[in-house]
């Protein structure tokens, strides 16, 4: 390729991005970016599907093992850390490859962002502490009385989101989709779209087989080892969150029987729920 690109492969968890995307960085001899949200924290492993030391070690990747589960990392954290880094990666490359299935990173990349003002850490812990107390539909009430500009128009099952727009709105007065002006930022170098789908029933599969596989590979033991920690934003992820719950010893929905039987499938199911809106919304973006 004659002028500097950024090749970004997206698509839904267990569709096959990892060995993609260190496919083609060999081919093009390029050095890989990761537009996952959870893969940037050391502490998490299993329960992200981070890639493997192999696989670290085949091709450099960045925005991998960056962060702690300590610090805060959200979309402004990653468009500054990527634009930084892919600039200083195209004084000698000319192809960079962007692998990942967080879709609001990629569209930070991709078009900037717009500039939201700071909200107050007060507002921010108050918001947290009684989401975990009271879960995601005391979430959607809030967003219903307090932005029905938001709850009309934005995404009302994404827990992160709904927090993120509640506290804006409590700290601005204002709307989160107000400060969404929608122009885009033309980037100086070439970005190339590699969307990835698989028949849907192929993919509920493969997260199924690697829920499984993660379980024997440690999971439980590693939530464990996280539970101190599971206030955490960073820790509000499928496959963890069920396992806090399992064991807190909390009721599953509909009244199943509290199992780490049951806690596996739940984590299935949420994943298979978290694809499916991967999925909606890359076909979007993509398009």
């Amino acid at each position: 390729m004659e002028q500097k690109t950024c090749i970004i492969i997206s698509g839904p968890t267990a569709v096959g991005k990892t060995d993609c995307s260190i496919a083609l960085a060999q081919k093009h001899h390029a050095r890989i970016i990761s537009a996952d949200s959870r893969q940037c924290f050391t502490e998490l492993n299993i329960g992200v599907a981070k890639p493997s030391p192999a696989q670290l070690a085949a091709v450099p990747h960045y925005f991998i093992n960056t962060h702690s589960i300590h610090e805060e990392v959200n979309v402004k954290v990653f468009e500054k850390y990527t634009i930084g880094v892919i600039q200083q990666l195209f004084d000698s490359d000319n192809v960079v490859v962007m692998v990942g299935g967080t879709g609001l990173y990629i569209k930070a990349f991709c078009e900037g962002l717009d500039e939201v003002p700071a909200v107050e850490e007060r507002i921010r812990k108050r918001i947290n502490e009684e989401y975990q107390r009271m879960g995601i539909e005391w979430l959607q009430n809030e967003i219903r009385r307090e932005d029905p500009v938001f709850f009309s128009a934005g995404e009302i099952h994404n827990p992160q989101r709904m927090m993120r727009a509640l506290e804006v709105r409590l700290s601005t007065g204002r709307s989160l989709l107000d400060f969404h002006s929608g122009k885009k930022i033309k980037r100086d170098f070439n970005i190339k779209y590699i969307n990835l789908e698989i028949p849907r029933s192929e993919l509920y599969d493969r997260i199924d087989r690697r829920v499984d596989a993660m379980m024997n590979a440690g999971l439980l033991k590693e939530a464990e080892r996280l539970y101190p920690f599971r206030k955490l934003n960073a820790l509000q992820t499928v496959g963890y969150k069920e396992l806090f719950d399992f064991m807190e010893g909390k009721p599953l929905p509909g009244g199943r029987q509290h199992s780490l039987e049951n806690a596996v499938e739940e984590i299935k199911k949420n994943t298979r729920h978290f694809a499916k809106r991967q999925l909606t919304w890359f076909k979007k973006f993509c398009r």
